[in-house]
């Protein structure tokens, strides 16, 4: 593969693959150190990022790469250099690949064949987020020993989440049941619409079925105000909260991508819950993009 866009495009082996690499960094976590050596990677992150933006630099120095940090705010970005332009530059320079986050989705697909220099996604507006929807998969498959059978509930801010964007294509291509719970006004995707066989349910329901409980961050700055509730009354009405937490299964297990809001989506003790996987999935994240790293750079000319 050239690029890394979306999940969609791959199929179920694809996916098999980059869980099972992954799996090999995570047991022999030098076990290519120098794979990339003398290969230039440019981390081009044009929106905010702790999680995706460390985890691609940790994997990129783990096999051995030189990696560029890209400031947008010291760039020739704040003299009118276009995003394209920017890529371009540094494909000129020899840098063979650029992991991107941005606003603009579209804007991937339509520069993905204009350069020699390989594209990863690192989170591309409210469209896709691979790479975290690859460290789900890989984390839930760690935990179960499956993904397929199992019970997936989704919970929250669905319309706006580039993480939802890729799970509703990724869970059910991998035999996985899933449900979707959130907000009115926030369980629509106008402009990629929600795959057919997707179910929704409400949240009490859905946590007495699900195998896997992914709170997304509900976007307060931007979303809460236009909703007319108070961080309080969403926590209360669509938060996973100590009392609702109690009604899940047994062997139920708590997932969030991040960066969580303690008090609002989730309760502030249940994010460390003996149940929950948030920060091994950050864990599995530098696993998980080493083997992205490999599939898509691996092969470049030294």
């Amino acid at each position: 593969m050239k690029h890394l866009l979306d999940i969609r495009s791959l199929d179920k082996d694809q996916i098999y693959s980059i869980l099972e690499r992954a799996d090999y960094y995570k047991r022999h976590e030098y076990g290519n150190a120098h794979l990339l050596r003398n290969i230039f990677v440019a981390n081009l992150f044009f929106e905010a990022s702790t999680r995706t933006r460390f985890s691609f630099e940790v994997a990129e120095r783990q096999l051995g790469a030189e990696v560029l940090n890209f400031s947008e705010n010291s760039s020739s970005r704040v003299k009118g250099e276009t995003v394209y332009d920017t890529i371009r530059t540094l494909e000129a320079m020899g840098v063979k690949g650029a992991v991107i986050r941005l606003t603009d989705h579209q804007l991937l697909q339509n520069i993905k064949d204009k350069f020699s220099l390989s594209l990863i996604n690192a989170g591309a507006g409210s469209w896709e987020h691979p790479t975290q929807c690859l460290l789900d998969l890989f984390s839930i498959q760690e935990h179960f020993g499956r993904i397929e059978g199992l019970t997936i509930g989704i919970i929250g801010d669905i319309t706006h989440s580039r993480v939802a964007g890729s799970h509703l294509h990724a869970l059910p291509k991998l035999g996985a049941r899933l449900i979707l719970s959130g907000p009115d006004g926030m369980m629509d995707r106008p402009a990629d619409p929600i795959p057919h066989g997707i179910e929704r349910a409400n949240l009490d329901e859905l946590l007495t079925e699900a195998d896997v409980v992914m709170m997304l961050r509900i976007q307060h700055e931007r979303h809460i105000e236009k909703m007319n509730i108070s961080v309080e009354e969403y926590h209360h009405a669509y938060g996973l909260t100590k009392e609702r937490a109690a009604k899940m299964k047994k062997t139920g297990v708590i997932m969030h991508p991040g960066p969580f809001n303690r008090g609002v989506e989730i309760d502030p003790d249940l994010v460390e819950a003996e149940n929950s996987l948030i920060f091994k999935q950050v864990t599995n994240g530098v696993h998980i993009r080493m083997a992205v790293l490999e599939m898509i750079l691996g092969g470049k000319s030294r």
